[in-house]
């Protein structure tokens, strides 16, 4: 998504990006979309979620410091979802998660790194399918208790 808008100002520092349209029906229904992107060229990360007047997602001081950015500027604003989302999983995976409305939920609001953490540990079962079953299985346990990383043995 790509547009145009007017930084505004946080009351504790930082900045509000208002989104221009409902993210829920460019990318499906979620309480919260992970971004990545750019601000007039700036790399940036972020979460789309509801706010008083619509969709937005927010910079902190310490990015605004880093560039020539204050709020009240217009901004140049390109934005997509971070990836992998729940349309990219294997098909295993993608129904366990449907079985489980509460862990699929989860992993739609976890930040790349957990989602790509967890994944590559269950793809690291590729000659054992018994083994990845069960680590299927053990992901969507931890994500329907919100925990966003596998605990270390």
């Amino acid at each position: 998504m790509q547009y145009t808008s007017q930084m505004k100002a946080r009351p504790n520092g930082g900045g509000i990006v208002p989104v221009p349209c409902d993210p829920n029906e460019l990318w499906g229904l979620k309480r919260a979309h992970p971004i990545t992107g750019t601000i007039n060229g700036m790399g940036i990360r972020g979460t789309v979620m509801p706010e008083v007047h619509g969709w937005a997602f927010t910079v902190g001081a310490a990015w605004l410091r880093d560039c020539p950015i204050t709020p009240g500027d217009q901004i140049e604003v390109v934005i997509v979802p971070e990836v992998p989302q729940r349309g990219d999983l294997a098909p295993d995976l993608a129904a366990a998660l449907e079985a489980n409305p509460a862990a699929a939920e989860f992993f739609d609001t976890l930040a790349q790194f957990y989602r790509t953490t967890y994944l590559r540990w269950i793809d690291g079962t590729k000659r054992r399918p018994d083994e990845r079953t069960r680590r299927i299985r053990e992901v969507v346990n931890l994500l329907g208790e919100s925990i966003k990383q596998r605990p270390t043995p």
